[in-house]
């Protein structure tokens, strides 16, 4: 039977603080501020955002069992996503705090508590994906020992390598090898383009995207490297957690499951992106079908 999609990696809580001034005050003990916590990291923003665009979900990943992996486990399975192979991580849920400034940016503090240790049943989860078309993967470490049995069993294989500083990072070697859509963040680049030529040497028959932030997105494909502009709404950016989570679901949902060319389907992923900066720490409230349907249309 399957799933449309299947979302493998890091889930947990974020807590996201929000700063009242441009910096923070070191020279005083307290602050006063806004803090909001949600369910987050990659998987979790994916996972909630696939659904929200009315897709057959399943997600899989680990959360302890403590109160925030029961939080979990409860939203998730509300909302309609399979979690049968939601596990249980020794060592806690993961857990992350996000400094946000006030043109909302961040700097975040991760704790992954046993993702390096953890090495899932890539034989059951391999039977459990029958019949699933696409998977995307995160990667949280233990995701590796999937890559090859997701290969095995004929699913298109999506990896957000995220924000990358080296190209040749020997961590996320296996992930750029077998990845059929290559997502990353130009966090730490100027200039995409040599990036990108370098995942295509990889593999040329591939599809390369590479978020940018305020200064829009690129496309690479066996046929070039293309720039999109940013997407603008009427809502203010106040936080860029899931910006580029928002992005890829947005992207394989247009593309993979719904038909659209890859020039739309960047526009969709970009919108979908865009409403995401728009919300607070709501991770739950991301963009809808219905509301992508609508904004696109405005849009081309």
């Amino acid at each position: 039977m399957g799933f449309e999609v299947a979302v493998i990696g890091a889930i947990g809580i974020d807590t996201n603080v929000y700063l009242s001034g441009s910096e923070i005050d070191f020279s005083v003990e307290a602050t006063f501020t806004e803090v909001v916590d949600c369910i987050g990291q990659a998987g979790g923003y994916v996972c909630q955002s696939l659904k929200r665009l009315g897709h057959e979900v399943c997600f899989i990943g680990y959360v302890g069992s403590d109160y925030f992996g029961d939080h979990i486990r409860e939203t998730l399975s509300a909302q309609g996503i399979d979690i049968a192979f939601l596990g249980v991580d020794p060592l806690g849920t993961k857990r992350s705090v996000n400094i946000m400034y006030k043109n909302g940016e961040r700097k975040n503090f991760y704790d992954g508590r046993g993702a390096m240790a953890l090495k899932p049943d890539a034989e059951a989860i391999k039977k459990y994906l029958f019949g699933t078309k696409l998977a995307h993967v995160n990667i949280v470490n233990w995701s590796r020992f999937l890559l090859k049995p997701l290969r095995e069993a004929g699913l298109v294989i999506s990896v957000d390598i995220q924000d990358v500083t080296d190209p040749d990072d020997l961590y996320r070697e296996d992930y750029v090898r077998e990845a059929d859509v290559l997502f990353f963040s130009s966090t730490n680049f100027r200039d995409p383009t040599p990036i990108i030529s370098k995942y295509l040497r990889v593999r040329n028959d591939r599809i390369v995207i590479c978020g940018m932030g305020k200064r829009g997105c690129a496309l690479g494909t066996e046929h070039g490297i293309n720039f999109f502009g940013p997407v603008e709404l009427d809502e203010p950016v106040v936080d860029t957690n899931g910006a580029g989570d928002s992005l890829a679901a947005g992207f394989l949902s247009s593309y993979f499951l719904e038909g659209y060319t890859l020039e739309e389907s960047i526009l969709r992923g970009q919108i979908a992106a865009r409403y995401c900066c728009s919300k607070k720490g709501v991770s739950s409230d991301l963009i809808t079908k219905e509301q992508l349907d609508k904004t696109f249309a405005g849009k081309k």
